[in-house]
C-alpha cells in the first residue's frame, strides 16, 4: 500500500482494518501529512490487538477510535489506555463520518437484505426504519466488508459504507449521506509507548481516580482546573474493574504542555493524593469532506 518496506522506514502504523473503513480514511490523512513513504500501515483485526502491539514495541503508531459525536465513547479504547502505563497519545484525528447506502439494485424496493457494521447501521436508524423497514439487517465485521460482499451481484442486497468504500469497491451509490445526524464524527488517537514531542499542542489528555471515596472529592478535582481557566472539553467515568462504586476517570482539558497553569493542576492533584496518569498534551487535526 506504500512504496516503503519496514526495513527501510522502521516506522509502522497500525489502523483498524480492513482497508476502506473509517479507521483507514483517518490513517490515510496521517500518512498524507507525513513524508512520503516515512510509515508502512498495516491493518490490524482489533483495538486491542492494536494498542498491546503499541505497548510492546511491535509497531510504531497505532491509530484507534476513541469516540463518536452520536454513539459515545468506545470503553475498549478507554480501559486499555487506562490500563497500561506505557501507551501515550501523540495527536488526535477528527473525522467526518458520511454514510451511502450501496447496492446493484435500482430502487429500494427491490432490497431484503442490509449489511454494515453494527454502529454504523445504529447511525442510520432513521432512514432505515422510514424508507427500508422491509428489510433485514445483517451485522459484519466493517463498513467495508459489507461493501466488499456487493463487489460481486448478490440480488436484493445492499450495504451501508463510506465512500471510501466506493472507491475500492465501485459498488454503486443508490442513496448518499444517509446518516440520521448531519454532524457525525469520530475522535481517533494517534498513540506510541513513547511520551509525545510535538511543539504545538491544543490538548492534554488525563485519568485519574481519588484514592478515597468522598463528598465533594471529584468537585475540588475540577475546581483545580477551573482556579487555572483550563476548560474540560471532556470528562467521563469508567468503572476501575474493582468494586461497585470505584470509578476511573477521564478528563480531556483544551491546555497544551505550554500552558502555564497546567502543571500546577497536575501537581495540586499529586498532592491530593488522586492516583494521576498522564497520557499526553498533543495537536488537534480536523478534516472534513
Amino acid at each position: 500500500m506504500l512504496r516503503k518496506s519496514i526495513k527501510e522506514t522502521g516506522k509502522t502504523l497500525a489502523f483498524l482494518g480492513p482497508e476502506g473503513t473509517f479507521s483507514h480514511q483517518a490513517a490515510c490523512l496521517f500518512l498524507k501529512s507525513s513524508p512520503p513513504g516515512a510509515y508502512l500501515p498495516h491493518a490490524y483485526p482489533s483495538i486491542p490487538h492494536i494498542l498491546y502491539a503499541v505497548k510492546k514495541g511491535e509497531i510504531t503508531y497505532g491509530l484507534v477510535p476513541v469516540e463518536n459525536s452520536i454513539e459515545g465513547s468506545v470503553n475498549v479504547t478507554m480501559d486499555v489506555l487506562a490500563g497500561e502505563q506505557s501507551i501515550y497519545i501523540h495527536e488526535e484525528i477528527v473525522l467526518d463520518i458520511k454514510h451511502y447506502l450501496f447496492s446493484r439494485e435500482l430502487c429500494l424496493e427491490q432490497i431484503h437484505k442490509i449489511m454494515s457494521h453494527p454502529q454504523a447501521i445504529a447511525q442510520c436508524r432513521r432512514f432505515l426504519e422510514a424508507k427500508l423497514k422491509h428489510a433485514d439487517i445483517i451485522a459484519t465485521e466493517s463498513t467495508a466488508e459489507a461493501v466488499r460482499q456487493l463487489a460481486d451481484y448478490r440480488e436484493g442486497y445492499a450495504a451501508i459504507g463510506s465512500w471510501a468504500n466506493y472507491e475500492l469497491y465501485k459498488v454503486p451509490v443508490l442513496c448518499s449521506d444517509i446518516g440520521d445526524y448531519p454532524h457525525n464524527q469520530t475522535r481517533f488517537l494517534l498513540v506510541s509507548n513513547t511520551v509525545g514531542s510535538s511543539k504545538v499542542t491544543h490538548k492534554t489528555s488525563l485519568v485519574l481516580t481519588l484514592e478515597k471515596d468522598r463528598p465533594g472529592g471529584l468537585y475540588d478535582i475540577l475546581g483545580e482546573f477551573a482556579g487555572q481557566k483550563i476548560n474540560l472539553s471532556r470528562i467521563e467515568s469508567r468503572p476501575a474493574k474493582k468494586e461497585l462504586g470505584s470509578y476511573l476517570f477521564f478528563l480531556d482539558c483544551e491546555a497544551g504542555h505550554d500552558h502555564p497553569g497546567l502543571q500546577a493542576v497536575i501537581n495540586n492533584l499529586i498532592d491530593k493524593k488522586s492516583l494521576l496518569k498522564n497520557l499526553g498534551s498533543y495537536p488537534v487535526f480536523h478534516n472534513s469532506r
